[in-house]
């Protein structure tokens, strides 16, 4: 019994890392059907959320009946109730990528964002899938040492957040107040793509240690109103 529900546990962890795969290529064609108006590549994104929202389900099916079943506690606890926290962040993560491909294809055959737009937003979409990355990384490795990297990274996803902001306020601003309100809502789907990412890496620092990251709540607390507001 043992030997089943340590490598149902091995499974769940695998299956964590691979929606974090399927969010990374999720936003990466999103951002490509967003920079080249590539209709069909916004259609791919918002049919696969399918599949990112199914692993999710199966995942915390199983989880579930682990915990029913097995009545863990200690460490096999924490990593099953973990895990659901994680497949959440993830799926919301799905989510992200499928609103910047709605985007795009709303606006399709022109391109969404002005050309000044265009390199801040290809960095974030770098980074945002460098988190992701390394999320999955540090899923499968329980590598509580790579996270303080991992936030360092996320901080140029906030200053690029705030780059667009300065660009959009500044006074030679003059692609109008739709192309700024899409580019407003971009940045943010960008900007708390990567956040989830880094509520992830938390996760797995309590996982390993039992104690939440000191920075893990202002995290939360910002993922969440975000959520309600969306």
């Amino acid at each position: 019994m043992r030997i089943a529900f340590t490598e149902e546990l091995q499974f769940i962890s695998d299956q964590l890392v691979e929606m974090a795969g399927l969010t990374a290529t999720a936003l990466d064609q999103a951002t490509t059907a967003l920079m080249e108006a590539d209709l069909d590549k916004a259609e791919a994104v918002i049919s696969a959320d399918e599949h990112i929202d199914a692993v999710r389900r199966d995942l915390d099916t199983r989880a579930v009946d682990a915990l029913a079943r097995q009545q863990p506690v200690a460490t096999d606890l924490r990593t099953l109730v973990t895990a659901m926290r994680m497949s959440a962040d993830l799926e919301r993560m799905g989510d992200l990528a499928r609103h910047v491909a709605k985007l795009a294809r709303l606006r399709y055959p022109h391109q969404v964002l002005p050309k000044e737009l265009n390199a801040t937003f290809s960095r974030m979409a770098e980074v945002a899938e460098a988190l992701v990355n390394e999320a999955a990384r540090i899923i499968r490795d329980n590598d509580v040492e790579a996270v303080a990297q991992l936030k360092i990274t996320d901080d140029e996803m906030d200053d690029l957040h705030r780059d667009v902001f300065r660009t959009l306020l500044d006074d030679d601003w003059a692609s109008g107040v739709q192309a700024a309100i899409d580019a407003t809502l971009l940045s943010r789907y960008y900007e708390r793509f990567g956040d989830h990412a880094v509520s992830i890496a938390q996760r797995v620092v309590y996982l390993v240690t039992g104690q939440w990251d000191d920075d893990f709540l202002n995290v939360e607390e910002r993922l969440e109103v975000t959520e309600v507001k969306s």
